[in-house]
């Protein structure tokens, strides 16, 4: 059920509208926070319900390392790009 405002305690991203349940540190309450923008901190994927940092906004991609072990430790981090900004025509 997709209840949960940005700010509102959460326990998985399903119940965040934005689908981010957001926790700061490992000790820190959850809370439902928005997307990643370009240029921001970003997770690339998690087996758990919740992430460090929030996944990119639609039409962005997380760019950055990724490997199984950081899946299982939640340290899969990149930053959100335009994957379109590299292929703009010059003005």
């Amino acid at each position: 059920m997709i209840t949960q405002k940005n700010g509102e305690l959460c326990a998985i991203s399903m119940q965040c509208k934005s689908s981010c349940c957001h926790r700061p540190t490992g000790t820190s309450l959850a809370r439902c926070a928005p997307l990643s923008a370009e240029n921001q901190k970003c997770s690339k994927l998690s087996f758990y319900a919740t992430y460090y940092y929030c996944k990119c906004e639609s039409g962005l991609k997380c760019e950055g390392d990724w490997s199984i072990g950081g899946s299982v430790t939640n340290t899969n981090f990149g930053i959100c790009t335009d994957p379109n900004a590299n292929n703009a025509a010059p003005s």
